[in-house]
């Protein structure tokens, strides 16, 4: 038995919950996944899974064996490397969690610059809105919108502010008039995010001043950002957008920002990765292109006032 390998198997397993998630994953079979955790646990004398007809639950023996697998498996990997210094020897699969708008207008550059460098590099992307912990989900990278839990066990890496612009088609503001005060925002149908200002209440910076609130009234609410965006710039609505995904719209004359001397607060970005000293070689390696590449992505020269910098995720 090839014994790293069916570690990396097990880990697969364990971290996607399912046998057929981790063939997917592995483009394997779903009775080869099966067979070769059923050698682990024979050769290692243990039950390392709990397995129903939904899902699977680690033993005390599994959880355990997953921690050290995946430390053994990345002291593996930096030991092999630290014998050579070539790009060739950047590779394996490195799995990246990031949100939808972000995944889709800002990361597709830095990717094709990453397989430039790397071509042995494999990049398996996950995009969701839903945060995903790289402790937990077994992720190398994670990619974090918004204020971060201060007792999370990732090591954190700024990569900057994301922007967020209030903002309207000129033909919505045509028909229904202009909008002057924070005040007329409850008077306009307002399309956002699921669970983006869900208590209907829209947090306003004025420049080098206090943030305050201004009540909003949703219409219409959606989990991805492009119908956000379609709509808003169709006329159906005012709402907030990532400036990444209204740019383009804005330099058009699509859009148009509203409230002159308010903004919405920005978001903070930041990479989240495993706490691993040191860290595997492919992930310092993408990390450092992140590091390169995201902030010079990101709205140019964003001041950002303590009043915006200590707002939360919203």
């Amino acid at each position: 038995m090839d014994l790293l390998a069916t570690i990396r198997i097990y880990l697969r397993v364990v971290e996607r919950g399912t046998i057929s998630g981790a063939a997917r994953d592995l483009d394997m079979s779903q009775p080869s996944v099966s067979e070769r955790i059923d050698k682990l646990e024979r050769f290692l004398s243990t039950r390392l899974l709990i397995r129903s007809s939904r899902n699977l639950i680690c033993t005390a023996e599994g959880r355990m064996f997953y921690e050290q697998g995946k430390h053994l498996l990345d002291v593996a990997e930096a030991t092999i490397n630290s014998v050579t210094s070539s790009i060739d020897q950047i590779q394996g699969r490195l799995r990246l969690a990031a949100p939808q708008c972000l995944g889709e207008v800002i990361l597709p550059r830095t990717l094709m610059h990453a397989r430039a460098t790397y071509p042995e590099l494999q990049i398996d992307l996950n995009l969701s809105d839903e945060i995903a912990d790289p402790v937990t989900e077994g992720v190398d990278i994670s990619l974090r919108l918004g204020r971060l839990n201060e007792n999370g066990g990732y090591i954190a890496f700024p990569l900057g502010w994301v922007a967020r612009k209030l903002v309207a088609a000129p033909s919505y503001l045509a028909a229904h008039g202009p909008i002057e005060t924070p005040a007329d925002l409850a008077l306009h149908p307002f399309i956002r995010l699921k669970p983006v200002f869900a208590n209907d209440l829209l947090p306003l910076a004025r420049e080098n001043g206090p943030t305050e609130e201004a009540r909003i009234k949703t219409a219409m609410t959606t989990s991805h950002w492009r119908p956000m965006h379609e709509l808003i710039v169709a006329g159906g609505g005012i709402g907030v957008l990532q400036h990444p995904a209204c740019a383009q719209a804005l330099a058009q004359g699509r859009l148009v920002e509203l409230l002159d001397g308010y903004r919405v607060p920005p978001l903070a970005l930041n990479a989240l990765v495993p706490p691993l000293r040191p860290l595997p070689p492919r992930v310092r390696a993408v990390l450092d292109l992140l590091k390169q590449d995201i902030p010079e992505r990101l709205e140019p020269a964003l001041d950002i006032p303590a009043s915006l910098a200590s707002s939360g995720a919203e």
